[in-house]
């Protein structure tokens, strides 16, 4: 199998710049959404920041064969974590303490962060490193499944019983997020290793997008169009649905390689 991306990124209809940014590197199998604040400079630098030092952590990983050594020798380790994704937990603690750094000496950026959700292929496997409310979706066999909890306010009122998703209250406080990239000097992100199939398609995305889809939108989107078109459907009516926010959106697709 081999991963096989497309991206696309857009302003949106109320926003003056683009916060957003993204990462989809075919040659190493690794893609990722990031989605920045801090303002105009800092949530466009820490953005960039976190989807630049994951690349080049990663990338040099792989050269070094490390992160491909560790695939062969074992699947899952005793503590359930992939050793994949161990190495993307380090490359996440790195961007995280980039970007600090950065804005404890340019005051400029200070309070600057972002999130980031990023996937990497491995032989049958992926491994998602997430922090943040940007999202993984699978779709499977038609069926659309989220991936990844969101790190924000809200996801754990509901999730705790406390809010219904449905009050005015979960739309008013949905941008708060309780966990990000370069905040703070260091971020536990959540882990995920889950063995894939040929057909597979994986969606990643700020919630410029996620707002206004519900799972069985997405899944009809993804159904009906060819993969290198659904990144414009989806953006395009997300701007017809209000646009509120940047909009990012990442598609992976398993490709069969025999």
């Amino acid at each position: 199998m081999k991963a096989r991306g497309w991206a696309l990124s857009d302003v949106g209809q109320k926003r003056d710049h683009n916060e957003d940014s993204y990462l989809c590197n075919n040659d190493i199998g690794l893609f990722g959404v990031a989605d920045g604040m801090g303002g105009h400079l800092g949530g466009e630098r820490a953005s960039r920041m976190a989807v630049d030092v994951m690349e080049q952590e990663i990338a040099r990983g792989i050269s070094l064969g490390v992160t491909r050594t560790q695939d062969e020798i074992t699947a899952i380790t005793t503590t359930g974590a992939h050793p994949i994704a161990k190495a993307m937990r380090n490359a996440v603690n790195e961007a995280t303490r980039t970007i600090w750094q950065t804005a404890q000496v340019q005051p400029q950026y200070a309070g600057m962060g972002t999130t980031l959700t990023t996937l990497l292929q491995h032989t049958d496997r992926v491994s998602i490193c997430h922090v943040g409310d940007s999202r993984a979706y699978l779709h499977r066999d038609g069926q659309t499944r989220q991936l990844t909890d969101d790190h924000s306010w809200i996801a754990e009122q509901i999730k705790a019983g406390l809010v219904d998703p449905n009050d005015l209250i979960a739309t008013r406080f949905r941008n708060i997020i309780t966990r990000s990239v370069g905040f703070e000097p260091t971020v536990e992100p959540d882990l995920i290793t889950i063995p894939v199939e040929v057909g597979d398609c994986f969606l990643i995305c700020s919630d410029g997008l996620s707002n206004h889809f519900t799972l069985e939108e997405i899944g009809n989107v993804l159904s009906t169009h060819f993969h290198g078109e659904a990144c414009k459907v989806l953006v395009d009516m997300a701007n017809e649905r209000g646009g509120d926010d940047n909009i990012t959106v990442v598609l992976v697709y398993m490709a069969n390689t025999e």
